[in-house]
């Protein structure tokens, strides 16, 4: 019988015990990625967002005119104009993700808008410098949109391919939810500035106070994402091409050379994720005051309770989509949109009550997050690792430059101008027949 020499150093179940420690750290790795990730998206897009939340003051400090209605969309038409470097945004920081990696990528988009939100926050009004007033304002917006343009695609791939596979529609859900709590974030700031501060002092200066909280996003964002790791698909694809001889392409030019039937789809379900988001979220707190009659206060209490639900149903959707499909539960989201909004509007327009106006905006949120709780996973599933970043990024910002960006613009144009009632619910509804469609044709995941 041949004798069987055993290793000194090696004892029985040693095997088992590496691959559990081995499972152990990539667990742990990965839920430093989705906290940490997720932690600097909602400070990005804080930063973003709160702008809409004070838009009324932002449009009578530098954008001067006697009609109030005109100050509030030379204001919304700033806000869009972020909308307009967007795909910039998408095109530079989704390939230079791509070249570079994941965190590089999320780490620069953090600094551009800081240094955005830095020069909203520190603008001196019209009434001290004039035409340049505006200017700055319009130059942090496009500073503002350069960098959440690469947002989405850099923060879902690196979500996506640190997931285990059984949890990727859970973890990319979590992009979203983390848009959710910067609402939660916006909405609970602007509601105490609007209860402490008196209207006169909120337009003088106060309107400030949101934007230099904002700029925290500047440290503990860059020290929250240089303590991530690189994401384990990014450095497989680097190793293969390396051991392949493979030079890499620019991935903006690969990605619409191969995959533009992957794009044209990926717009499609990106429609209804930009215009659900703006118009019946960020939009709605200025709709409800400026058309129903409810105050600052009102509006911005049933904006924080509301996106408690965005926050949790994101993450719910997510999680039922690792197990149903992504396209079964999508087709629920963008149904119900379709079908429950224009009726909730039309209570919410006959029960004028603080209770009617938190419940409706619970109820918008929660039907939005079973759409744009799934979304970002199955968009990215779409598109190969070596162009994920790109594609994703160029699919979802044009989406939001031509729908979502300047939807407050536009529905606060038809509002006013036209008489048309309930402009929001109808703009969503036609957005959900497009995803309706988009959903139909989605091409078949990819396993890489």
């Amino acid at each position: 019988m041949k004798e069987v020499v055993l290793d000194p150093q090696s004892r029985p179940g040693d095997d088992s015990i590496q691959r559990d420690d081995q499972e152990a750290r990539s667990a742990g790795a990965g839920r430093r990625a989705v906290i940490a990730a997720s932690a600097g998206n909602a400070l990005e897009w804080y930063d973003f967002t709160v702008y809409a939340l004070f838009a009324v003051y932002i449009g009578q400090n530098f954008f001067q005119n006697d009609n109030p209605t005109v100050q509030l969309m030379g204001s919304f038409m700033a806000f869009g104009l972020g909308y307009v470097a967007r795909p910039l945004g998408a095109l530079f920081l989704g390939s230079y993700g791509d070249r570079k990696g994941r965190k590089a990528a999320l780490t620069m988009t953090i600094m551009l808008m800081a240094l955005g939100t830095l020069l909203i926050a520190v603008a001196p009004p019209y009434a001290a410098i004039g035409v340049g007033a505006p200017l700055l304002i319009v130059c942090g917006r496009v500073l503002q949109g350069f960098s959440a343009g690469g947002e989405v695609g850099g923060a879902t791939a690196f979500l996506v391919e640190h997931a285990p596979a059984h949890k990727k529609g859970q973890y990319a859900s979590w992009l979203q939810a983390s848009m959710g709590i910067c609402n939660i974030l916006g909405a609970l700031v602007a509601t105490l500035v609007t209860t402490f501060y008196t209207p006169d002092q909120i337009t003088e200066w106060a309107w400030r106070i949101p934007f230099i909280i904002g700029l925290a996003i500047a440290p503990v964002g860059l020290w929250m994402r240089k303590t991530l790791d690189e994401t384990p698909h990014f450095k497989q694809e680097e190793a293969r091409m390396k051991q392949q001889g493979i030079t890499k392409k620019a991935p903006l030019l690969q990605v619409v050379r191969e995959c533009p039937k992957q794009l044209l789809s990926g717009f499609g379900l990106s429609v209804l994720w930009a215009a659900g988001p703006y118009s019946l979220i960020i939009f709605m707190p200025i709709y409800v005051q400026k058309s129903m009659g409810f105050t600052g206060s009102q509006a911005f209490l049933a904006a924080f309770i509301g996106n408690i639900f965005l926050t949790a149903g994101c993450v719910f959707a997510g999680t039922l989509s690792d197990r149903f499909g992504r396209h079964r539960i999508l087709r629920i989201g963008a149904t119900s949109l379709l079908v429950c909004v224009y009726p909730l509007m039309m209570w919410l327009q006959s029960s004028h009550t603080t209770l009617t106006l938190v419940i409706v905006q619970s109820a918008f949120c929660a039907l939005i997050s079973l759409f744009v709780g799934v979304a970002p996973a199955a968009l990215s599933e779409i598109f190969p690792t070596a162009v994920r970043s790109s594609g994703m990024s160029l699919s979802y910002n044009t989406a939001v430059t031509l729908l979502g960006g300047f939807a407050p613009a536009i529905l606060t144009w038809i509002t006013y101008t036209t008489g048309v009632a309930f402009a929001p619910a109808l703009y969503v509804m036609g957005a959900a027949i497009v995803a309706l469609v988009a959903i139909s044709l989605l091409p078949k995941a990819r396993e890489d």
